[in-house]
């Protein structure tokens, strides 16, 4: 629309930050008690599960919000204004992807929806091949397909050996489609993984790729062309935009052929009844073909919002900075013996800022409750949505318990579980410090509170 009202504008536009801050967000200030007494600022130390809302993102939602309308709808103006600010935010999100310009950019509910909808529109007799290591939403989509093959690969142990491991499987491979899933950045060790080395191979072999972004896309820039993968997927939550939307970008073609993801509203383009009584309906070939129903035009354009204002950032400077941030993580957990950071490729892999670890004589349930308790630092802990991969890490029997986010052992216990502290753009020095003096208070002189398990999850015990 030519008309935009010039709140959008400036919301659009602000960008105050300086560059080698921590980019402003929200709940940077708010407090929370302490079992020991008194309050201190929260510090937010799970950025791998969801990143805290840029305010740039919130002010922009916020400049919107009065204007809210139905999308692809309505003749009024707010409806209107509202398609357009939904069409202009998927031009935002292909740039912020270097998209190709035959690409198709479907917005989803988040990274694990996004790539059950690939799984729905794969071809029939599709071999996807998949490494152990993959988060979940990566991991199980496959399984729901009866006519497409699974072939799962034992987790790597350099950069070097995932490409040999994807190249040795594919050469194997039958005569139809094939379609390999691998992450950017793994969400249990952070590790970056050698997207354009098995792009090269998947390609060289006749297989597409898709790209797990949903951990790297917040730290690293994404770039599908350069990259040469076939599509990328990711969640808004984990790059700073709040509500429930997603991203699956890339190849139209497999997305065009397949029956829509869902039927109705939007996805179809005319309905017309038979003289046998039935209904005949043809689908829409744009990304509306798997968009069905009234779109989440506020999480999406949370999304675009995020994107710019990370681009405006500038990754160079986010990406130094993470750096000196995963430095003080590892130089500080490297202090403490009894401290054992997770890794596949080794110390000196290059990764975005999410660590795991484990602690000798402790509970990882127990450790996380008391650095929330005692410390007011948000981590997590379990398997992370990753179980093949933990375990693998952790060294443990196929049918060992452990449970994502719910260990069954109580405090001073072994279970199967580990502690995950991730950060980003918008983590202040003083969380992460707090956060390695805290680890090295704990192992010296245990907790000062008492913990019990609780619903199966380690609580503070308040009598």
């Amino acid at each position: 629309m030519s008309a935009r009202p010039a709140a959008l504008d400036s919301a659009d536009s602000a960008n105050d930050s300086p560059a080698c801050e921590p980019l402003p967000v929200l709940g940077s200030d708010v407090l929370v008690p302490l079992v020991t007494g008194g309050e201190v600022t929260y510090a937010a130390l799970d950025y791998a599960a969801s990143a805290p809302a840029l305010r740039r993102v919130w002010d922009d939602i916020a400049a919107y919000a009065p204007y809210y309308g139905s999308v692809h709808r309505g003749a009024g103006y707010l409806s209107q204004l509202s398609t357009d600010l939904f069409e202009n935010s998927r031009k935002d999100v292909a740039a912020f992807l270097g998209c190709r310009e035959d690409d198709q950019v479907v917005f989803t509910r988040s990274t694990t929806d996004s790539l059950n909808l690939l799984a729905a529109v794969a071809p029939r007799g599709t071999e996807v091949f998949v490494f152990e290591t993959e988060h979940h939403a990566s991991l199980l989509p496959w399984e729901q397909r009866e006519d497409v093959t699974v072939r799962y690969l034992s987790a790597p142990r350099s950069p070097r050996q995932a490409v040999r491991t994807l190249q040795t499987a594919l050469a194997g491979r039958g005569e139809g489609p094939a379609l390999v899933c691998v992450t950017g950045a793994s969400n249990v060790t952070g590790e970056l993984w050698p997207v354009r080395e098995l792009a090269a191979a998947a390609h060289t072999h006749g297989a597409r790729i898709v790209l797990d972004a949903a951990q790297l896309a917040p730290h690293h820039p994404v770039d599908i062309a350069a990259a040469d993968v076939d599509w990328v997927a990711f969640s808004g939550h984990k790059l700073y935009a709040p509500f429930g939307a997603g991203v699956l970008a890339g190849r139209a073609d497999w997305l065009r052929a397949a029956r829509p993801y869902l039927a109705g509203g939007g996805a179809s383009r005319k309905v017309t009844r038979r003289d046998d009584g039935g209904v005949d309906v043809e689908w829409q070939t744009t990304a509306a073909r798997h968009e069905a129903g009234s779109p989440n035009v506020i999480g999406v354009y949370a999304i675009a919002s995020a994107c710019k204002a990370l681009t405006e950032a500038g990754f160079e400077n986010l990406v130094a900075r993470e750096r000196q941030l995963i430095a003080t993580v590892r130089e500080g957990l490297a202090e403490v013996p009894e401290v054992r950071v997770l890794s596949l490729f080794g110390d000196d892999a290059p990764r975005v800022g999410v660590l795991s670890f484990v602690v000798d004589g402790w509970n990882s349930s127990h450790f996380a409750a008391a650095l929330s308790a005692e410390y007011g630092i948000g981590v997590r802990d379990g398997l992370f949505c990753a179980h093949p991969l933990v375990r693998t890490l952790l060294d443990s029997e196929p049918d060992e318990p452990g449970e994502c986010g719910a260990p069954e052992a109580a405090p001073g216990e072994r279970s199967l579980n580990a502690i995950r502290v991730s950060f980003g753009a918008g983590t202040p020095d003083e969380h992460v410090e707090r956060f390695v003096r805290a680890v090295k208070e704990l192992v010296r002189d245990g907790a000062r509170w008492s913990y019990r398990t609780e619903n199966g999850r380690c609580v503070p015990d308040r009598g």
